[in-house]
């Protein structure tokens, strides 16, 4: 009786030994995808940012042999540090992220490192070497805000008294369109009244619209880094029983070119221009992952391309031939 006890132990430890080598651990995909990890700076922090979360949902779908987990920084550096680590702990093949802010990615990074997990940044940098992370795919920020000072010397040459409504402190939109601008004013004998983060959200933008219109009665330009705040600017302007856009009102200055606010750029011209941040990244960052597959070599930048759009060469059929 005791021999067969010892035998029946000895059974049942095989099976449990089995089980555990069975491949179906929760770090092992073992339907042949690839697991991409992508860390977005906040889901709902714009109509550009859903649009680009929506391309990566798209693109690396898995119907396109891809398997992706998103996670949701909340525009909170902190946390985004945190779900990083949380993805290379969990050992995924891809880890992309678009950073809440450049700094602070080092020891974060240099971990993916040396887990062999490649890192692709998308739209925002992050302030580390360039043998942490593979490659970035985004917009030309700084190029972005060139062209719109170049707009507005010609549209209004030296009379400019701005406001300028910067984005989420610290992140590669906000410092490169920020530093076009101031560029673009001291070469320019342009006034800067004020400067200050709505972080790109439009009733944040509304509110410190509403502030400064009571402060500075001269404003005749408003510099606003992407469409949601200069909608809200918009709003306030109007509240205050003053114009926004057109040839005689408070000129607005926008960037990402979303539909919906191209469309009200070419219904009303309450948006003089507008400056492309092309947000469809998804199926880069698939070419991406297909390539470094292959066992490519991929240059570190590589710069989507965008328009700008003046509200008085904006059509109908422009508007309507746009993805997002």
């Amino acid at each position: 009786m005791k021999i067969l006890t010892l035998l029946l132990i000895v059974i049942a430890m095989i099976f449990v030994l089995a089980a555990c080598d069975n491949g179906t651990n929760s770090n092992d995909d073992s339907s042949g995808l690839i697991r991409v990890g992508f860390s977005q700076c906040d889901l709902t922090e714009s109509d550009w940012r859903k649009a680009n979360t929506a391309s990566m949902q798209e693109s690396l779908s898995e119907s396109n042999g891809f398997s992706l987990t998103i996670l949701d920084a909340q525009n909170d550096p902190d946390k985004q540090l945190a779900d990083v680590r949380n993805l290379i702990q969990q050992g995924f093949d891809y880890i992309v992220i678009a950073t809440v802010q450049e700094a602070g990615w080092e020891t974060v990074l240099q971990q993916a490192r040396d887990a062999e997990i490649p890192v692709i940044l998308v739209d925002r940098l992050a302030d580390v070497s360039e043998d942490l992370y593979v490659t970035w795919v985004g917009a030309n920020f700084k190029g972005e805000g060139e062209t719109a000072v170049r707009w507005l010397q010609n549209f209004r040459g030296s009379d400019v008294n701005a406001v300028h409504l910067q984005g989420v402190m610290g992140s590669s939109a906000q410092v490169g369109r920020t530093s076009s601008f101031l560029e673009g004013a001291a070469a320019n004998g342009w006034t800067i009244n004020a400067s200050m983060t709505a972080n790109w959200d439009t009733t944040q933008a509304m509110e410190i619209m509403q502030f400064w219109l009571e402060q500075f009665p001269e404003i005749n330009v408003v510099y606003a880094e992407n469409d949601n705040m200069a909608y809200g600017a918009i709003q306030a302007i109007e509240d205050a029983g003053l114009k926004a856009g057109g040839d005689d009102g408070i000129t607005i200055i926008s960037f990402d070119a979303n539909r919906r606010f191209l469309q009200l750029a070419y219904d009303t011209g309450k948006i003089n221009y507008n400056v492309e941040c092309n947000p469809l990244h998804g199926p880069r960052v698939a070419q991406v992952i297909q390539a470094l597959e292959r066992g490519e070599i991929l240059p570190k930048i590589t710069y989507v391309d965008g328009e700008s759009f003046d509200w008085r060469a904006l059509t109908q059929e422009i508007i309507d031939s746009r993805q997002y």
